[in-house]
């Protein structure tokens, strides 16, 4: 169990008890638990845009009690991590009080997993199943109760509804009895999926306990969840794939802003999240503003440095998102990173200088040159510009050529001086404005092109600048964590030289757990296999029967036709 540090302004608002409040009257926004994604990165982020309170993704109490590689790798936290409910998987209510215990120091309250729908946290007692199980749910609820002493420590429950509501309501009210803090409604049932919630069910529940209610389930931006706080009349929203998708929704961003990207690339960065989970979230994030062809691109990336190089090219983000200036926002929207943006992305990054160097001009200063809304004017065709100015400074450069050799010709000043006086120095003149034109002309071209290289050279210090910081990090983080890792590995190496049969006795143990686990994921793959199989058959089946009922149809237009020609033609006879 890690407590990471990363500078954080906590508001009054976030110091609250979350039971206070969801008794405040306002929309309490909350970020959902989610396994692999809700961790201390991504809560930190949602903190930023207006979530008032995050849980942490699933944990069962009975490893989490037992392990403390569990605890360390399940469970990191900080100062500002705060209001947090820590959700756990538990079918035991002593092993549950157990982790309440230890838990209690680093958040508001736990919440009992009632809602899962997956196979194997149901046929491991865990999850949905519990619903059926209300007496197992009161007695873990009052062994918290007895065991902890806070009484500010809160205890929930997340739910899936009954087909039979009634039995839902008998639930809630039997919890509501044994002193759940609050109840969060996840309005489908076990076996639905993305059928449409039933948020009906849930203003129910609602009606029917005094307690907090949370509503859950299909929720995608502000707008929804203020539409469902009201239709339901609960105390609160609970969001997660929306969260995933647009982390400021709750801010009131309809997409997820380019300021939040910024954002998560730094908090991430900061806390050392691992590449895939870094990576998966900017999938999510990016997801409505990228095209299929970008998405394919981003979604091959392998490496924290390419995915911050496809970053800075395509939509200018740096590792300094507040001193990104204006420009580099504009040119995100072209889709194409232009040289002076790559200047402008440079001067925005923490300078990395020598210790016996100081830099010319100061960053704050270069910040100050380029916050103008004009630049971005120009960004938006530079590219053009440079080649237009290349292509004049070429013509005007031949032209200063002709114009030279036109008035260095001996032939031209004799002709110019028989025919009138004072041509000659009047030729003189010419010459002289000819090879003015020409050296600066030359010179103009010559200084543009060295320009376009020295752009060139920038924009590469800028990637090497990125790299090298994002290299650095991951550096210390890989030596933190193999430092941790050799030091587990002496305290195994001392357990089974110390206790030698026991020691092997627990490999075997777990060798025989491993090969179980084996068994039922083949089991699991088979049923899955045969259900893929079972399901390519109804397809083809209605895919023949749809081609029969095609042809019916054509028949039956054709022998309707065919009556009609038939009726008119009686008609006519008839007439």
């Amino acid at each position: 169990m890690r407590s990471d540090s990363i500078p954080i302004t906590i508001c009054q608002e976030r110091k609250k008890d979350p039971i206070e409040m969801f008794h405040s009257g306002q929309l309490v926004k909350i970020c959902a638990p989610m396994v692999r994604y809700s961790k201390l990165a991504f809560r930190t982020l949602v903190r930023k845009y207006s979530c008032d309170l995050c849980y942490t993704p699933m944990i069962v109490a009975a490893d989490f009690v037992r392990s403390v590689k569990a605890r360390d790798s399940e469970f990191t936290t900080n100062q500002g991590d705060c209001p947090l409910i820590v959700q756990f998987a538990a079918n035991d209510a002593r092993l549950l009080s157990d982790a309440a215990q230890i838990i209690c120091p680093y958040a508001s309250g736990i919440d009992i997993n009632c809602g899962c729908p997956q196979r194997w946290a149901v046929a491991e007692g865990y999850g949905a199943c519990l619903i059926n199980k209300p007496e197992l749910i009161q007695d873990m609820v009052k062994q918290v109760r007895n065991q902890v002493e806070n009484p500010r420590f809160s205890v929930s429950i997340k739910i899936r509804i009954h087909d039979d509501l009634r039995r839902t309501i008998d639930l809630c009210q039997k919890a509501e009895a044994t002193g759940v803090s609050w109840i969060t409604v996840h309005g489908r049932t076990t076996e639905e999926r993305h059928q449409p919630v039933h948020y009906d069910a849930i203003r129910m529940i609602k009606e029917s306990v005094s307690i907090p209610v949370v509503a859950n389930g299909d929720i995608r931006n502000l707008k929804e969840a203020k539409t469902v706080w009201q239709m339901t009349g609960t105390d609160g929203v609970m969001v997660a794939r929306g969260l995933l998708a647009n982390p400021a929704m709750f801010a009131g961003y309809e997409e997820t802003p380019l300021k939040c990207i910024w954002d998560w690339v730094d908090i991430a960065l900061e806390l050392g999240t691992p590449f895939m989970c870094f990576h998966q979230h900017l999938m999510y994030m990016m997801e409505k503003i990228t095209s299929r062809q970008e998405k394919r691109l981003f979604n091959a990336l392998s490496s924290t440095s390419a995915v911050l190089d496809y970053l800075t090219d395509n939509y200018g983000i740096s590792l300094c998102p507040a001193a990104q200036p204006p420009l580099v926002a504009a040119t995100a929207n072209t889709g194409t990173a232009t040289p002076f943006a790559a200047v402008v992305l440079l001067l925005s990054l923490k300078p990395v200088f020598p210790e016996n160097v100081k830099p010319i001009v100061l960053l704050h200063r270069w910040q100050k040159i380029f916050s103008f809304s004009v630049w971005g004017k120009i960004a938006s065709f530079w590219n053009k510009a440079f080649l237009a100015i290349i292509v004049l400074l070429i013509v005007l450069f031949l032209d200063a050529v002709r114009e030279v050799r036109k008035y260095s010709s001996t032939q031209v000043t004799e002709k110019n001086s028989a025919s009138r006086p004072g041509a000659y120095e009047h030729t003189q003149m010419k010459l002289f404005r000819s090879q003015r034109n020409l050296y600066i002309s030359g010179f103009s071209l010559f200084f543009w092109l060295v320009l376009r290289r020295l752009v060139t050279l920038i924009t590469q210090l800028a990637k090497e600048i990125t790299n090298k910081g994002v290299l650095k990090t991951q550096a210390e983080n890989t030596n933190k964590a193999a430092k941790k890792f050799m030091e587990e590995n002496e305290k195994l190496k001392w357990v089974l030289k110390n206790h030698g049969k026991d020691g092997d006795q627990i490999l075997d143990t777990e060798n025989k757990k491993l090969v179980e686990d084996q068994e039922k994921l083949k089991i699991e793959l088979k049923k899955t296999s045969d259900a893929l199989f079972k399901a390519q058959n109804d397809v083809m089946a209605m895919k023949i029967q749809s081609e029969r009922l095609s042809k019916e149809y054509d028949r039956l237009l054709k022998e309707h036709s065919e009556l009609q020609n038939r009726l008119e033609k009686d008609k006519k006879k008839s007439l």
